[in-house]
């Protein structure tokens, strides 16, 4: 390793979590029972139209996470590989549902070993019940009224509620 002392059990699960889904949550937890410490990262993706704001996802993940000790909730909108040196972290987790996610993931992990030879990806597979879940999935099954309640915590499905239930009444 070069200059930086990184912190060995410290791993950052980066996402733009649009809303955070029990799939999330599942890799979430499961990274928290391998690492001592694990940052939740929302990155603020400028190629992406999210429906809630950083700061709403940040709130979500803190009350769905609010269980889980060793787990933290932050935000970054620079590279991962900036952040991962800030933090002094040097893994990241990654989910994957499918093999198409396998393939966008690898290259993103051959990026970012690229920029920083210190920098290791796990990828963690989801559990088959969240395989097919994705927060696009929920926000279409939310933004036409369906049931989410088995998809996302409590928390989630109000506020998806929320901001749908405002769309709603604009467009009618």
């Amino acid at each position: 390793m070069k200059n930086i002392k990184y912190e060995p059990s410290v791993a950052v699960c980066p996402g733009s979590f649009d809303p955070v889904t029990y799939g999330h949550l599942d890799i979430i937890a499961r990274a928290s029972e391998v690492f001592d410490r694990v940052i939740v990262a929302v990155l603020n993706n400028t190629s992406k139209n999210p429906l809630f704001s950083v700061q709403e996802r940040v709130d979500l993940l803190k009350e769905v996470t609010r269980d889980m000790p060793n787990v933290e909730i932050d935000n970054f909108d620079d590279l991962l590989i900036h952040y991962m040196k800030e933090k002094k972290a040097h893994v990241i987790i990654k989910g994957l549902r499918a093999v198409s996610d396998f393939e966008y993931e690898l290259q993103m992990a051959s990026v970012n070993r690229k920029l920083s030879e210190e920098i290791e990806t796990f990828f963690m597979m989801s559990s088959s019940q969240y395989s097919y879940l994705s927060s696009s999935v929920v926000k279409q099954i939310a933004m036409f009224d369906g049931p989410v309640g088995d998809l996302v915590p409590e928390a989630v499905e109000k506020a998806l509620q929320s901001k749908y239930s405002g769309r709603r009444k604009t467009s009618e």
